[in-house]
């Protein structure tokens, strides 16, 4: 007898978001962002650009109470850091397309985008290295939280998961997960045209 087990929203945007997600990390990885300190500066630009659009999500009072740890979890405020370490302007920037009034269901997806991007970041923090740059200079934004990256993702999918929704807020997680991979997409249309 095969016990079929339900998979878990995080699970299933995963699954549903896979080829943009996959898409997103070969574009990035293929402007070889870690060959030199130039290259790491123009990634830097377009994290900096989504980073500063996402940002409006940890003033979410909606989210503030599904996540205590909310502010903690910010990373703004390090990539600026990062990017003056470099001797870079901070980009000029028209006006972010989310705002602290996002619909939950909604935020949850681009929060699902930004807080996994921590993950796949352990990896960019060890080529970030190589380049000299660490969690004091230069690659703050990249640095894992000390107690660890896991146990902050697993708190973050833990609420998501458990959130009950009904179908019409499930294909918003979506649409805002979707929407934070294409807007990522569009700053390296920026940086990289």
């Amino acid at each position: 007898m095969t016990i079929v087990i339900d998979a878990t929203r995080t699970q299933d945007l995963k699954a549903r978001t896979h080829a943009t997600h996959d898409q997103l990390d070969q574009r990035i990885m293929a402007n070889q962002p870690f060959a030199n300190r130039d290259n790491y500066s123009r990634f830097l630009d377009a994290q900096y650009r989504f980073l500063r659009d996402a940002d409006a999500l940890y003033d979410n009072p909606e989210l503030a109470a599904l996540f205590p740890d909310l502010a903690e979890r910010r990373r703004y405020h390090s990539i600026a850091a990062d990017l003056a370490d470099l001797g870079r302007p901070l980009p000029q920037l028209q006006a972010a397309p989310i705002s602290e009034t996002l619909d939950v269901a909604t935020a949850m997806g681009w929060l699902y985008v930004v807080e996994g991007s921590k993950l796949g970041a352990a990896i960019l923090y060890k080529l970030a290295g190589k380049l000299g740059l660490d969690e004091s200079c230069g690659a703050r934004h990249l640095a894992g939280h000390p107690d660890g990256r896991a146990r902050h993702w697993r708190a973050f999918t833990a609420a998501l998961d458990g959130l009950q929704l009904d179908a019409e807020a499930e294909a918003r997680v979506t649409a805002g997960a979707v929407a934070a991979f294409a807007c990522m997409n569009a700053h390296l249309d920026q940086v990289y045209a």
